[in-house]
């Protein structure tokens, strides 16, 4: 039986935040703009949402609520990655527990480890939980890559449903040597078409947060192969995305959320207000694709 938990495109969300916490009024208000504009499926508490500055009763609050204003509309995928496996196993369990869909968990930071440790890591998280786990690849963040042998052992694992790529130049050996059903997916909005061409299910996008309609569209053109529409949508979406990652994310897509009329708040420190010159740039290319 397949696991894939979608095709198409899921939004990482970013998290509105108030001085005292997070700003679940306009959180709402986000979650029902993606599902109203065709996404696919939500990500709660990732690296856009900020998932490193929340403490752990915080981090579980947002999961629930994820589910709650969802309500099976679409599935919902809950970060609970950590560098400690213990506390991913502990997140874990808690999301699967409030009736999250599936889980993303990230490759350890700063302490790092081996493949071989990558592969106990993974392999302890997911025997913890019932519900499908993808594996989340962000070398730039992590300064650790997830090797493609290890990705094929991975995959052999029921409940390791798919990986969330963000080294494309390793994809196309991850996908050659995956199990069937096994789903990768673009981490970055810039590498969606080159992903799905060469077989990746779709992608975990930033970009979605401002304009889901066009993403979702430009993704769903692929899967029926519409490739031209696909690709003009792409081209019209490429520079706002770049734009979005002038300065780290999700910095300047948290600035862009209110080009939308749903204020995000700042993020949360060490993070801070982009500069300005960024932030003109950033306008610039949110007017000239019509925000």
């Amino acid at each position: 039986m397949s696991k894939e938990i979608f095709v198409g495109t899921a939004t990482a969300l970013v998290t509105p935040f108030i001085d005292d916490g997070i700003d679940y009024e306009t959180f709402g208000k986000v979650i029902d703009f993606q599902i109203q504009n065709g996404i696919d499926a939500l990500l709660v508490c990732g690296t856009t949402g900020e998932a490193s500055t929340m403490p752990d009763d915080e981090h579980l609050e947002a999961i629930q609520f994820v589910v709650d204003r969802a309500a099976k509309r679409v599935p919902v995928i809950a970060g609970t990655g950590s560098n400690d496996t213990k506390h991913a196993v502990y997140l874990s369990k808690k999301a699967q527990t409030l009736g999250a869909d599936a889980i993303l968990s990230v490759t350890p930071y700063y302490n790092k480890t081996t493949q071989s440790g990558l592969y106990e890591h993974f392999k302890m998280i997911a025997s913890s939980v019932d519900i499908p786990m993808i594996l989340y690849n962000v070398p730039t963040r992590t300064g650790l890559n997830i090797d493609p042998k290890t990705v094929q052992s991975l995959s052999k694992i029921e409940n390791i449903a798919g990986l969330k790529e963000c080294n494309l130049s390793q994809a196309p050996h991850v996908i050659a040597n995956v199990r069937e059903d096994f789903a990768v997916y673009s981490g970055n909005d810039s590498e969606v078409l080159q992903m799905m061409a060469i077989g990746g299910k779709g992608l975990i996008s930033v970009a979605s947060n401002v304009i889901p309609k066009d993403i979702s569209t430009m993704v769903r053109s692929w899967i029926r192969q519409d490739i031209i529409a696909a690709r003009e949508l792409y081209y019209k979406i490429l520079p706002f995305a770049e734009a979005l990652f002038i300065e780290v994310n999700p910095v300047p897509v948290k600035r862009a959320m209110s080009f939308i009329g749903l204020d995000c708040g700042k993020c949360r420190m060490p993070l801070v207000d982009m500069l300005p010159a960024n932030e003109d740039r950033l306008v610039a290319a949110a007017r000239k694709y019509g925000l």
